[in-house]
């Protein structure tokens, strides 16, 4: 048909999930005569053409029909633009170790079945039961008590303990096959009562983990699709892992070649879970990632002076802070993908790390002391060594005693959003401890905020071996929040981090249960 037959042409664009072109269908009327009275009837005769994305739609029995197939069924609809980047690869490696996991469960599991008794015909069926109750309590108290205890740092610290669970797996699956090698009694009672708690401890830190992982993995409200497509993904492959294990439980029966077979697969597993916690990065700031991201930032900043920050006030002209240079000037804060490259799996609790990047020298990371955030008001009048542990009660009331200047902590944030004091751990120690006391008004930016004034305050203070004292800090204190306020400048290392793709809505920096302050200040 010539092109000149042809007129009246509509596009229509047909989109999936994620708005992402699927095909194209391009309808033309044509000006063909109808051939009979019935076709006369219908009207107009149209033409429509069917443009696929690849260049030649595949034919229904071809090996791209059945990856098609595979991915409708596997991952999410709208794969890959319905999820993150990442997700393809931790989903790799979180299925290899599944499967391994799959298969050192089978060997575990036959040694617990020998442990209670399996094939000895001197064994009761009611001690097993009883053995199993004993277990499965002692796992059910374990698990009120550990998501008691972690339960709010679950999801700011979710790559630790999706790799801390499994850790708490392999280490129950040890204690399973050790367990027909311990005398029957309260020693082997003692063992998979052991088991029992970690397998426990496992279920709590890894569903957890993995449900905080969904939701960064998910994009555009498909969170319950995200984790019911994991669901089908850890099916199959556990399918597949009790397949090729039955085969290896038949075969490896020996002492020696279970033992090796176990701890190979354990190995094999961790690593794997390494891998996939390594390939996640996270778009929140959690403490750890708020070190690396701030510290590199304030670093770069070439309006920071930490020296002439950790000054007194006589020679306060000496570098005046009026005269800062234009944050344009530094280079862009790290990307999610680069810190996920630096930051560890295993951090300690609160600390405060700067991250030292200049171009001559490999990164460093200074230990500048600890920070607890969003601590109760009790607690942070505690922080100065000087302070009384004791209170005189009076009824239900009581009175504590502490040399944290209040009065002066409360003039200086009085615009802000939380309070923040320092104090040395030690006498000619140059590590500090700070508290960060959170007012009912902070959101999730005010703490960001506070995080970086404890991490530029701790900085300046580490530089300063002076001993004067309250004096100092408190000058410190305010010369480096003024610097953080003057021009907006904490404001715009906010915008560039959300234009280098973090999420700074999101708070991810407590660990432990929040507290908040209602200030009231009487004259």
């Amino acid at each position: 048909m010539a092109i000149s037959d042809l007129r009246n042409t509509i596009t229509f664009t047909e989109v999936d999930d994620t708005n992402n072109p699927t095909a194209t269908y391009v309808y033309s009327e044509t000006q063909e005569q109808p051939n009979s009275p019935h076709e006369k009837s219908l009207g107009k005769r149209g033409r429509v053409d069917v443009m696929h994305p690849s260049s030649t739609p595949p034919s229904p029995w071809s090996p791209m029909t059945f990856v098609n197939l595979l991915v409708d069924v596997f991952l999410p609809s709208g794969y890959p633009h319905s999820v993150t980047d990442d997700y393809l690869p931790y989903q790799i490696f979180d299925s290899l170790q599944a499967f391994c996991s799959s298969i050192a469960g089978l060997l575990s599991s036959r040694a617990v079945l020998q442990g209670v008794g399996v094939g000895n015909a001197d064994a009761s069926p009611t001690s097993a039961l009883l053995l199993h109750i004993l277990q499965d309590s002692s796992g059910r108290i374990a698990t009120i008590l550990f998501a008691h205890r972690v339960g709010t740092a679950l999801e700011p610290e979710c790559k630790m303990y999706r790799l801390a669970a499994d850790v708490f797996n392999d280490v129950a699956m040890v204690l399973d096959c050790l367990s027909p090698m311990i005398p029957a009694g309260v020693g082997r009672i003692g063992v998979l009562s052991a088991a029992g708690v970690l397998r426990a401890l496992c279920g709590v830190a890894g569903g957890s983990s993995k449900a905080s992982l969904s939701a960064h993995f998910a994009r555009g409200g498909n969170l319950a699709e995200v984790n019911a497509k994991d669901s089908s993904q850890e099916t199959i492959i556990s399918l597949i892992g009790m397949l090729v294990g039955s085969f290896v439980v038949s075969r490896v029966t020996s002492f020696a070649a279970t033992w090796a077979g176990l701890l190979l697969l354990l190995s094999v597993h961790l690593g794997m879970n390494y891998a996939a916690v390594r390939a996640v990065q996270m778009t929140s700031l959690n403490r750890q990632r708020a070190n690396i991201v701030f510290s590199t930032m304030l670093e770069a900043d070439p309006a920071l002076d930490l020296h002439s920050l950790g000054l007194s006030r006589e020679t306060d002209h000496a570098t005046p802070l009026s005269r800062q240079p234009s944050l344009s000037t530094s280079r862009p804060p790290p990307t999610p993908a680069a810190v996920s490259k630096q930051e560890k799996i295993f951090e300690s609790d609160g600390i405060l790390k700067w991250t030292s990047t200049s171009t001559s020298a490999p990164t460093k990371c200074l230990v500048l002391g600890s920070c607890q955030i969003g601590i109760s008001l009790d607690r942070f009048l505690r922080l100065s060594s000087t302070s009384t542990s004791t209170s005189t009660r009076m009824g239900p009331s009581a009175s504590l005693k502490t040399t944290v200047p209040m009065p002066e902590l409360s003039t200086h944030f009085a615009k802000e959003d939380y309070l923040l004091f320092l104090v040395r751990r030690g006498a000619h120690a140059r590590a500090w401890d700070a508290g960060l006391l959170l007012k009912n008004s902070c959101s999730a930016r005010s703490q960001l905020k506070a995080w970086t004034h404890a991490l530029l305050a701790a900085r300046v203070l580490y530089l300063s071996m002076s001993e004067e004292g309250d004096g100092q800090i408190l000058d410190v204190i305010a010369r480096t929040l003024d610097f953080l306020n003057r021009d907006a400048r904490f404001e715009q290392y906010l915008q560039s981090l959300e234009d280098a793709g973090w999420d700074v809505a999101i708070a991810a920096l407590e660990t432990r249960s929040k507290r908040r302050i209602v200030v009231d200040k009487h004259r």
